[in-house]
């Protein structure tokens, strides 16, 4: 047996995408971190051993302008870049490249953290290193770092730590939680195996094993939708073991899941009732995706309140927006539902405090082992939010070492300066904005560009909307709007009618407090702009949300021409939603106000007066995400070959030695890594494509160009030059995009 020690600054146990996001984000800030996984691949339960969707806050498109940025987001936009069609193989390339690519990263795959040194008294305690068994290379491997983070799932590690901890469902007094159960006890949610199949264009028998359930003697097929065609993650609900221990009975777990899968694919196959002669099974998992055990304690527990409420903390690292999604204990054989919802109106915030144990000084963690009742376990779960929860762990970590404290010591001395790291890291953080001392962008003295857009309005029809539901129209206001036009056909003499209503916070976008009306006569007829007063004035730049009063004598107009800033919505018109708002008891606005059919096809109207929403200055105001606006340079549509630009121009010259370009990727396009939904393209349209940096350098009398890219497919570019240059001006220059017919720019940062 071969035995070794491998020292870091980090170590990360568990290779989810928490850990994955934990360690890459601790790598780049200059950290040594060994990154250790079970498995032979990364991605825990997104992996193609188990191949559940990473899903987030956007919550498949209910949430607006939700999907996550920072190292997820490279993720998301990597993967929809290389791999459109969802095969899970390329998935777990993406994320193994994204690991492999932080030379500060150690990656120690099929190695088994099962022993835990650690000192100190039962309320002060300390890791000195972890022990793990490498399968296939008989390697005992001994760890030893700084901090250590639990990113496992189960929480092993830190239960093995001494780690104060909880399991199972609180009782409904103990955090004043709605959904919590009146008294506490040790219920999880269950375990899912997943299965493919296929069509292979020929007759295919199907023999079931011995241990094939019968699923007609049981509530499945009564209870549960069973398609032909449907795979993967359509079949979630095959949950089971909530009553059982999920860690200790896994195997049982296994076992009872794999009789239910192979009964329902004897159902789909041989009853008669599907057409599926031609189907096979093309893949079975062999993995429990687990959902709940172990959940850990830290100096904040997140519980079902902040989440409802949107609470700001003062510490708040991420965000998450999925819903508070709870199981039945019964899971598959459930009388019940297999899940129930409750959306907040926006995406909420989790705090730093949630992300380190309360006893063990140099414990973190990430995932859905972090510090959450197990009503708010039940959003802050899903894998896209376990991994930006991750990135501010790593984040976290990698600032303690770098001043030789504690997580608790980064929280109670070194709070802004996290806070502006994760923003320059572009992660994912709500209200927040960039006050970064060495940001030279932020020093000059004018921010202009080659153009801007000014008029804010969609007139490209391509397809009648009827107004039988009333609809939403969401716009950015800098100080009034006066005017509403909107392009309609009228099929008799009648009255169009139009609210306005503010959304409250501004990281929502519902109808929160009505504001003003305004109503205009139409005379029946075709293509029509038909313009309503309004008159609402507003103190600050914010969203107006436009209500659309009902009126089956009319009808809209949609365009395939989006535009950023600008999104179109439906009032409880589709049965889906008409179901989810049945199903719950709580007015629910982001279920109400639906836009998934209306992704990327706004409405066409015109707004008056012009806007200042996509103004040059937008590049250095700090803000990353929309928020209350889109926050961002936007120029007038170019022509075909047109270049625009956007310049920075500081009174005494300043050393240009790295730059930092965020460009737009459309944060409200729902992303997928597997198989729920295919985009149209393969890259967002929004984004630059061809750019190039200038440079107006001292002593010459013309701009130097300092580095240009073609084929850009990312959000996030940051281009470091071999030498500083000192500059009085500097300026991006967009070429061409991918599609967009305009040049839009985030932000832009400069650092010597």
């Amino acid at each position: 047996m071969r035995t070794e020690t491998i020292q870091t600054d980090i170590t990360v146990i568990g290779g989810g995408l928490s850990g994955v996001n934990a360690a890459i984000a601790a790598a780049r800030l200059g950290r040594t971190v060994a990154l250790i996984q079970n498995r032979p691949v990364l991605g825990g339960n997104s992996s193609s051993e188990v191949r559940v969707w990473v899903c987030g806050a956007t919550a498949h498109g209910t949430h607006r302008y939700a999907r996550e940025t920072g190292i997820m987001g490279e993720l998301f936009i990597e993967n929809q870049f290389q791999n459109p069609d969802g095969n899970p193989y390329f998935w777990d390339l993406v994320v193994l490249e994204a690991v492999r690519a932080e030379p500060n990263i150690q990656l120690f795959l099929n190695t088994d953290v099962h022993e835990v040194e650690a000192g100190g008294s039962k309320d002060d305690r300390r890791i000195e290193a972890v022990t793990g068994w490498m399968m296939g290379s008989e390697r005992r491997i001994r760890f030893e770092s700084e901090m250590f983070l639990d990113c496992t799932g189960d929480g092993l590690v830190g239960f093995l730590a001494g780690a104060e901890y909880r399991l199972g469902r609180e009782a409904r007094d103990e955090y004043n939680e709605e959904w919590a159960p009146e008294i506490a006890d040790d219920i999880t949610l269950g375990s899912s195996i997943l299965f493919y199949s296929k069509d292979v264009g020929h007759p295919v028998k199907y023999v079931p094993p011995s241990f094939a359930k019968d699923i007609t003697k049981t509530s499945i097929p009564i209870k549960r939708v069973i398609r032909s065609g449907d795979n993967g993650c359509a079949y979630w609900w095959i949950e089971w073991g909530g009553e059982l221990d999920t860690v200790h009975q896994n195997e049982r777990i296994r076992d009872e899941l794999w009789s239910v899968i192979y009964g329902i694919w004897n159902y789909i196959k041989n009853s008669g009732d599907f057409e599926a002669g031609n189907m096979t099974l093309e893949w079975v998992g062999a993995l429990p995706g687990k959902r709940e055990y172990r959940r850990f304690v830290g100096d904040y527990v997140l519980n079902q309140n902040d989440i409802i409420a949107q609470r700001e903390f003062e510490d708040r690292v991420a965000f998450g927006g999925w819903s508070i999604d709870l199981h039945p204990p019964q899971g598959m054989y459930s009388t019940e539902s297999g899940s129930k919802h409750m959306h907040m109106d926006g995406s909420y915030h989790i705090p730093f405090r949630s992300m380190y144990s309360v006893n063990v000084s140099n414990l973190l963690f990430a995932g859905r082992n972090i510090s959450a009742s197990h009503v708010a376990f039940g959003t802050t779960r899903v894998m896209a939010t376990c991994a930006v929860i991750g990135e501010a762990a790593g984040t976290g970590a990698a600032l303690a070492v770098q001043h030789g404290t504690t997580p608790r010591g980064v929280y109670q001395q070194h709070l802004a300066e996290l806070h502006q790291t994760l923003l320059r890291q572009d992660a994912s953080v709500l209200g927040l904005a960039g006050a970064d001392a060495g940001d030279l962008a932020r020093t000059a003295s004018s921010v202009t560009a080659s153009s801007t857009r000014q008029r804010l309005s969609v007139e490209e029809p391509v397809e009648a909307y009827s107004l039988d539901n009333d609809a939403g129209l969401l716009v950015p206001v800098s100080t009034a709007l006066e005017t509403l036009e909107l392009l309609i056909d009228a099929a008799v003499d009648g009255t169009l009618e139009v609210e306005v209503w503010s959304t409250g916070r501004a990281e929502n976008y519902v109808p929160h407090t009505f504001q003003v009306s305004g109503s205009a006569e139409v005379l029946s007829g075709e293509k029509q702009w038909v313009s309503v007063p309004l008159n609402w004035k507003t103190e600050k730049s914010q969203n107006a949300f436009i209500v659309i009063k009902a009126n089956p004598a009319i009808s809209l107009y949609l365009s395939e021409a989006p535009l950023s800033g600008v999104l179109g919505f439906q009032r409880g018109a589709d049965a889906r939603t008409v179901k989810q708002l049945e199903d719950h008891l709580h007015d629910q606005p982001v279920v109400m106000w639906s836009m998934r059919r209306l992704v990327r096809k706004p409405f066409c109207f015109r707004v008056y007066p012009q806007t200042t929403a996509f103004a040059a200055e937008n590049v250095v105001d700090g803000y990353l995400r929309p928020y209350g606006g889109p926050h961002l340079w936007m120029s007038e549509p170019l022509a075909s070959g047109q270049e625009a630009w956007v310049e920075l121009t500081w009174q005494d010259s300043v050393p240009v030695g790295e730059i930092h370009l965020t460009f737009n990727d459309d944060v409200n396009e729902d992303l997928i890594n597997l198989h729920h939904h295919r985009t149209a393209f393969e890259v967002i349209p929004e984004l630059v494509r061809d750019y190039r940096i200038e440079a107006w350098v001292e002593g010459d009398a013309a701009w130097s160009v300092l580095h240009r890219e073609t084929d850009n497919h990312k959000r996030k570019r940051v281009h470091r030059l071999d030498c500083a240059v000192q500059a009085s001006k500097l300026r991006v220059v967009a070429e061409a995009t991918n599609g967009s017919p305009s040049a839009e720019l985030i932000e832009i940062r400069v650092y010597s």
